[in-house]
């Protein structure tokens, strides 16, 4: 055998071995039971792939240990407390490259409870506004006289008679907490009151507060763009109502409403933000203000046209009489122009003033000492061309703190959006 053809084969054999993975998930639903059930009980599971072109077969898991039952339902029966645990599916076909499984699917939890009584509350979150149900279930049904309910181990509601059930109506997060109920009855003129296991009871906005994120850096973004990227959680039952999103400038709103949580705008420095709103519920969402800067360089940046127009040296700023620079001699009358003068300035740090050789005396401490500010703007006085370079300098510094003040503020009222 060809030794190339040899090394391909052997190279293609772990691929035939190895299980591929297809682009579906497995749902798993209870077809009859409860996620909350006494031992003794029997649940029935089912598992779907939303792929109606093939036929699947499916193993059942609980946690990491594949049960030995294979086929589209799990029936568990006469369930023991052991058996508590969150249980997955995941569908398998055969094809010519081997088996092709599907992503496993979400947990469905179910507790086995060896006690007489449970509270039974749904298995998913519920939402703000909602109705709650709950149910405080005694073993065997036996005639109730008296049930209560309890959040954080303080009582809530209580009723007489025979229903289990309690609604909790127009839920808000202050519902949200651990629950437990307490349940009485009569049998053979005795009286049992027995308490449930707590049960957590969570409580979702529809929607979660967005959070925008600004991708400026991006290869697969023009370089004066940038993508504004609305993060959210959207908690609607099936089937949700569409979703708009909104996406703001300093508060002020940047084109039309998209159902893309996207969009691409001009890449400008300012205040952004986004707002999520379902219209067919009513519910709109804003999120924080995300300050956006363009890069700049540190330090006074010129014009280039300015540069050009302006070859001379820079004069070294001036600095406040107050500040700590070295005294200089007195100027002499004969004081030559910038622009004649061939000596770089020299500036003596504080550390070397005793040493500096002056032709007038050191001044008493009760005696103000010679300034050199009057003298240097004179001598800037005489070179217009410098001054014109400060009064551009002193404009653009001006603009840019306008800015950066304009920008940094942001309205207080979003109603009109």
């Amino acid at each position: 055998m060809n030794p190339v053809i040899f090394l391909c084969v052997l190279s293609m054999l772990p691929q035939l071995g190895a299980p591929s993975e297809a682009p579906f998930r497995a749902v798993v639903e209870m077809v009859s039971g409860d996620s909350r059930v006494f031992s003794g009980e029997t649940v029935r599971l089912k598992c779907s792939v939303p792929d109606v072109r093939s036929s699947w077969s499916h193993l059942w898991f609980r946690g990491s240990e594949q049960l030995p039952q294979r086929g589209q339902f799990l029936i568990l029966w006469k369930m023991k407390v052991q058996e508590s645990g969150k249980y997955y599916c995941e569908g398998v076909r055969d094809s010519q490259v081997g088996d092709i499984k599907t992503l496993q699917s979400l947990p469905l939890e179910i507790n086995v409870d060896g006690g007489w009584v449970i509270l039974q509350v749904p298995p998913e979150p519920s939402l703000v506004s909602d109705t709650l149900k709950v149910m405080c279930r005694a073993r065997g049904k036996p005639p109730l006289h008296e049930v209560i309910l309890y959040k954080d181990a303080v009582e809530v509601m209580r009723q007489n008679g025979l229903n289990p059930y309690f609604y909790l109506t127009n839920l808000t997060h202050e519902e949200q907490g651990v629950y437990s109920c307490r349940a009485s009855w009569d049998i053979a003129r005795r009286t049992h009151s027995v308490i449930s296991a707590d049960a957590s009871v969570q409580i979702l906005d529809v929607l979660s507060m967005p959070i925008l994120e600004i991708v400026a850096d991006s290869d697969l973004i023009p370089a004066n763009k940038m993508k504004l990227i609305c993060h959210l959680q959207y908690n609607a039952r099936a089937p949700a109502p569409p979703i708009n999103y909104y996406f703001y400038k300093n508060d002020n709103r940047l084109g039309t409403a998209t159902s893309e949580n996207h969009d691409l705008v001009k890449r400008t420095p300012g205040q952004y933000s986004c707002r999520a709103k379902v219209p067919v519920l009513g519910v709109s969402r804003w999120s924080e203000l995300e300050s956006f800067e363009q890069a700049k360089v540190p330090g006074i940046m010129l014009h280039p046209d300015l540069r050009l127009r302006n070859s001379r040296p820079f004069v070294p700023s001036i600095s406040s009489p107050q500040t700590s620079r070295p005294r200089a001699a007195e100027p002499t009358e004969a004081q030559p122009s910038l622009h004649q003068s061939t000596q770089t300035p020299t500036f003596t740090e504080p550390t070397e003033v005793s040493s500096i050789q002056t032709s007038s005396p050191v001044p008493k401490p009760s005696q103000p000492a010679p300034s050199t500010l009057q003298s240097t703007v004179q001598s800037l006085s005489q070179t217009p061309a410098l001054v014109d370079v400060f009064e551009e300098l002193s404009d653009e510094t001006s603009a840019e703190s306008d800015v950066s003040w304009s920008s940094g503020g942001s309205a207080e009222s979003r109603s009109g959006s």
